[in-house]
């Protein structure tokens, strides 16, 4: 990760300072705040279907900042789904989906209060869609990281301490409208599920989470796809 940073935060109002402990906790990554290197894509998460909103941007100095990057290659596909499981709000209606979020938690689990910054994927509507058809077998672990490249939302950069709040600066604010950018969210979506319904009739002899939850399958397992060497 570069020592500085230029990172957008969308959102529907101006936010010239972050603050440390607000927000939802039931984010991807727990309570932070949620930028991202994209500015188009800021702009994107900035509206709503009847809002406009803003595009913030920042410097952040990430020099002396601990930081997770689960998109490297020590880590895999499943530790993403272990930390979503564990912050975001998940239906587990069902008791493999449960026994599924248990042993994902347990196997592959990481304490990302342990950081300063996150960076990682961002788990958009059909995101979550795809994080739900794992947990409850009816995707492979194969098909899941097909799937996560689909929406091309790429990843998102979250300040969770103290000490990665003291080292943003704002720039500036630019009042985003919702049209294009309420449509250009909606087409991705619907582009990326097209394409999801289309991996699924292609079918896959990969694992699927029961399969890894009876074999006792670990982090370090190399049946369990890497994430590609950055």
């Amino acid at each position: 990760m570069k020592d500085s940073l230029v990172i957008f935060h969308g959102s529907k109002d101006i936010v010239e300072r972050p603050l440390f402990g607000v927000g939802r906790r039931h984010n991807d990554f727990g309570l932070g705040f949620y930028c991202t290197e994209d500015e188009e894509l800021a702009k994107e998460w900035a509206v709503s279907s009847s809002k406009d909103g803003y595009m913030n941007a920042y410097v952040l100095d990430a020099r002396y900042l601990n930081v997770l990057h689960l998109s490297d290659s020590q880590y895999t596909i499943l530790n993403w789904i272990a930390v979503l499981v564990k912050h975001r709000l998940f239906p587990l209606d069902s008791p493999n989906a449960r026994r599924a979020e248990e042993y994902l938690s347990k196997h592959f689990g990481i304490n990302v209060n342990a950081y300063d910054l996150i960076v990682g994927y961002r788990a958009d509507d059909s995101y979550f869609d795809y994080a739900y058809a794992f947990l409850n077998n009816a995707i492979t672990v194969e098909q899941l990281v097909l799937a996560m490249r689909l929406g091309k939302l790429g990843e998102q950069i979250v300040l969770k301490s103290e000490a990665a709040f003291s080292q943003i600066r704002f720039l500036e604010s630019k009042r985003v409208s919702r049209e294009p950018y309420y449509q250009k969210r909606v087409e991705r979506n619907e582009q990326a599920s097209r394409r999801y319904q289309a991996l699924l009739e292609e079918g896959s002899d990969g694992l699927f989470i029961q399969d890894i939850i009876r074999g006792g399958i670990q982090n370090d397992d190399p049946r369990i796809p890497r994430n590609q060497v950055r």
